[in-house]
């Protein structure tokens, strides 16, 4: 089954790299020389963006990173443009040969041979010689008295035209978008305020602040400064309670525990808590796990605490279950006090339908990474029931964080990254 799902992959890429070869060479480069070099390039490409995805991740290629992934980020953008764009070509091309075709039937009419007319048919039949006697004069412009349906390179034309026009707009966009997504995926997280009432929330724990931060992604592309930009950000909140809803790392602790390091600066007044998500079993959840423990980030492993009168609860993500780590949800919320109110830490938003029999006041996730590109998010959507902010699943409210780094691409557009801050209030 896996070998079907990479085939399918490669075919896929292959694929867009051809569209994007047809419509960005082909097409406006109408010289053979200059298609032959195009088309070498995009089979170097096409075989960039596979061998980037695996050879980063199994940190075999980790200098194929920045390379590839920006064009993986400009081939997505140029594939949405000129998708868009075929529409307006369509419209121009039926428009054109929607006029050309009286103007060509009444050119054929007028030049239509009668009967006994054999100089006619003669003439029809061979085409007018240059001076030499044998070059078809192909590259002549129709006279002022022709009308543009005697001659089919009008047409041809402004096709080329409409091509090159195309491309020119398809590249600059694709290339400003994938600029602007940089530097606002590398650029320090956002802080998102949303205040969320708890019935249950006793008067003395109203306001009560929880800094929410997911997806930070440690990886060959983020460095120290990445974890110490967010930490600072935590930090000025002054929350009460932090939670770290997983996906910290692409990477095991040799390569990236250095980065991680500044998590132990994390100030709270109740402390800062870690669930894992699906990128921890990539990277040896188990020694992330006590490498979050060593920096005093206590991880919730299917557990749940009393803080005050809040019940903190956090379960493994749904992804553990492949590695033998699967989240339990009755060990997390099962027997517990239900007149206190429990907020939920769980790294992906839909493990809210499994969490809703035991009468969640909150879940607090990730995951989604806001979409990251728009306009992914509305594939994003099809997975998630919930892709940024606040939203209900099965009568539990859950609220998204668009989280603080990147996976893939460093490129992020429409979904800034965030470091969000929950405030709960109390009923009355």
């Amino acid at each position: 089954m896996l070998v079907v799902f990479v085939g399918l992959i490669f075919v896929v890429i292959g694929l867009i790299h051809f569209y994007l070869w047809k419509r960005l060479v082909k097409d406006p480069l109408p010289g053979k020389r200059a298609r032959r070099i195009g088309a070498v390039v995009f089979v170097g490409l096409a075989v960039l963006a596979p061998a980037t995805l695996i050879g980063v991740r199994s940190g075999a290629l980790p200098w194929l990173a920045w390379p590839g992934y920006l064009w993986i980020a400009v081939m997505f953008y140029l594939l949405v443009t000129l998708a868009v764009l075929e529409i307006p070509r369509l419209a121009l091309t039926l428009a054109w040969r929607s006029r050309r075709r009286p103007e060509m039937e009444a050119a054929t009419v007028s030049t239509a041979p009668s009967a006994g007319q054999g100089e006619s048919v003669l003439t029809a039949e061979k085409p007018p010689t240059g001076g030499d006697g044998d070059k078809p004069l192909t590259g002549e412009k129709p006279g002022r008295g022709e009308t543009p349906g005697s001659n089919d390179k009008p047409g041809i034309d402004r096709r080329l035209v409409l091509a090159r026009g195309a491309a020119i707009f398809a590249g600059l966009t694709a290339v400003g978008v994938t600029g602007y997504g940089v530097r606002t995926a590398l650029g320090g997280p956002r802080v998102d305020r949303i205040q969320v009432p708890l019935a249950k929330l006793p008067r003395a724990m109203d306001g009560t602040r929880l800094a929410v931060v997911s997806d930070i992604h440690l990886g060959p592309l983020t460095g120290m400064n990445h974890a110490r930009r967010i930490v600072d950000v935590i930090n000025s909140v002054q929350a009460d309670i932090v939670c770290v809803v997983g996906d910290l790392v692409d990477g095991s602790v040799a390569e990236l525990g250095r980065f991680a390091a500044p998590l132990a600066d994390i100030q709270s007044r109740q402390g800062a808590y870690f669930v894992t998500g699906n990128h921890e079993y990539y990277s040896g959840f188990q020694e992330w796990v006590d490498e979050v423990a060593r920096l005093d980030v206590r991880p919730l492993r299917n557990e749940r605490l009393e803080i005050g009168g809040l019940d903190l609860a956090g379960v493994n993500d749904l992804g553990g279950a492949e590695s033998g780590d699967p989240p339990n949800f009755v060990q997390a919320l099962g027997d517990r006090d239900q007149s206190r109110p429990v907020v939920l830490m769980a790294h992906q938003p839909i493990a809210a339908r499994d969490a809703a029999p035991f009468g969640v006041d909150l879940q607090v996730s990730g995951h989604t990474h806001g979409g990251q590109m728009a306009p992914f998010n509305l594939l994003v959507k099809l997975e998630q029931p919930v892709v940024s902010g606040l939203g209900k699943v099965d009568g539990v409210p859950v609220y998204v964080t668009n989280g603080a780094g990147f996976w893939g691409p460093p490129v992020r557009v429409g979904a800034p990254p965030q470091v969000s801050v929950i405030e709960l209030r109390s009923p009355g």
